[in-house]
């Protein structure tokens, strides 16, 4: 068919924001999508505005850059929107301003 993969993952290539792997009539989204996250709750939210663009007449693709995600680990982790490198790169150092937010877990913190 012409699909192409990522040959570090084995994900299928995709052209940005369309879903589409350069193949007409095909289309990824999800955890096989080499341009995805790897999270459920965003696979579906894809999967829905592609659905809504080629049956519903939407004009809305989906927008990876803002997708909130965490790791629940006992130094708990979470991020969202781009990272201070991209930000910088896309917006320039001057336009800038960074907070970070030292957070103490709820077990270190509660009175037992």
């Amino acid at each position: 068919m012409g699909i192409k993969t990522n040959t570090r993952n084995g994900k299928i290539c995709v052209n940005d924001g369309d879903q589409n792997p350069y193949v007409d009539y095909v289309f990824a989204v999800g955890d096989c999508a080499d341009n995805g996250l790897e999270l459920t709750p965003v696979a579906v939210q894809a999967g829905e505005m592609l659905a809504r663009r080629l049956f519903g007449g939407a004009q809305t693709k989906m927008d990876y850059v803002n997708v909130p995600t965490t790791v629940f680990t006992p130094v708990e982790y979470g991020s969202v929107g781009l990272t201070e490198e991209h930000a910088q790169e896309k917006y320039g150092a001057d336009d800038l301003e960074v907070y970070l937010w030292n957070w103490e877990p709820l077990e270190l913190s509660a009175v037992h």
